[in-house]
């Protein structure tokens, strides 16, 4: 069986194949085809893919003839004509919003697992994609916003007197959030966490953050462990807490989504005119629409001397080590749908991580 995999987004520098996991594909029985030069720009020769066994063919041969296509998104109309009944196309397809797209291809009878998809349960933990890519995401939010902050992070005595420590509010407590209270905490600042799901209270304190607390919450978190949209109420009183809070804070990151829709609106204009000049919020959520009102993806927006950054994709700054884990997600989940004695695939729907990313 061919596994393939071709470069074709410019605005993404990931891959979904590293000479590591070559060796993995391999000793499971696969052969594996990529074009030259897949990760060169990441400093993956073409000989150290050659050397681990990596067949180099061009993109049409790989899209038409490999059995399994692993890719970061959805491929261009183009390519997906060219596939055909039996093939197997593995990624982040995002099925919201290429819904049409993808049902292309179920009318062709090609089997699409779109990963974002899988269910949060220990067994699928080595395949969660979102998770080890929004941890890394989480890091780099912390590292880029402090780079950005033109003051110093950890408490500082000196002869000439004191430097206080700086604040960091992390809105949404998830994967991204949780790593930013860490990153953040580990340099120094004195760190606060908020999230609509009640069980973040704990984890945020358990990394030595301050969680915020809204009066009489509820506890808004689905079966699958995400965050569902708050009620009226509560968006009320998570408002009156955060204007409050945010005159004191140097630093947000912004977190918060909610799978397949628009970015809650979380910090309003008012807030950001309260917050103190050379203050900085770091905006994860921009790709969605923002969890500030001014949020642009891929800007730096100033208002009332506060910069706002958004950025489409943070994972371009961390492309080597965002490759890595996603590259080993894609294999343990390749490793979960293959039946090693009969070698062949064996999508078998009983199994809750292959029917929930099955797209039908």
């Amino acid at each position: 069986m061919i596994i393939g995999s071709i470069l074709e987004n410019k605005k993404d520098k990931r891959i979904a194949i590293t000479p590591e996991i070559v060796k993995k594909y391999i000793s499971l029985g696969f052969e594996i085809s990529l074009v030259k030069n897949y990760g060169s720009h990441l400093g993956f020769s073409d000989n150290e893919f050659h050397d681990v066994g990596v067949k180099f063919k061009d993109e049409k041969e790989i899209v038409k003839n490999s059995n399994i296509i692993t890719q970061l998104g959805v491929l261009s109309d183009e390519k997906l004509s060219m596939m055909s009944e039996k093939q197997v196309l593995i990624g982040v397809l995002n099925p919201y919003d290429n819904k049409d797209k993808l049902q292309t291809l179920v009318k062709k009878k090609v089997d699409i697992f779109s990963l974002e998809l899988l269910p949060r349960i220990t067994r699928a933990q080595s395949m969660d994609i979102l998770s080890s890519q929004a941890n890394l995401a989480g890091y780099k939010a912390v590292i880029e916003s402090f780079a950005n902050f033109e003051k110093a992070i950890p408490m500082m005595m000196t002869a000439a007197g004191t430097i206080p420590a700086a604040k960091v509010l992390v809105v949404g407590a998830g994967v991204a959030g949780l790593q930013a209270v860490a990153t953040a905490k580990r340099m120094g600042a004195i760190v606060f966490g908020t999230d609509v799901r009640m069980a973040s209270k704990e984890q945020v304190e358990s990394l030595g953050g301050k969680f915020l607390t809204v009066e009489g919450s509820e506890n808004l978190e689905t079966e699958g462990g995400y965050a569902k949209e708050a009620s009226e109420d509560f968006k009320k009183k998570q408002e009156e807490l955060l204007t409050e809070t945010l005159k004191k804070i140097d630093i947000v990151i912004c977190t918060a989504l909610i799978p397949g829709k628009k970015a809650p609106l979380i910090i309003k204009d008012y807030m950001i005119s309260n917050m103190q000049p050379g203050s900085v919020i770091y905006d994860l959520a921009s790709v969605q629409g923002g969890n500030t009102a001014f949020t642009e993806a891929d800007k730096t927006v100033e208002k009332d001397g506060v910069k706002i950054m958004g950025e489409s994709n943070i994972l371009n700054k961390l492309p080597v080590s965002a490759s890595n884990l996603y590259a080993k997600n894609v294999f343990n989940f390749i490793e979960n749908l293959y039946d090693k004695e009969q070698k062949k695939l064996n999508i078998n729907l009983e199994d809750e991580i292959i029917s929930k990313t099955l797209i039908r």
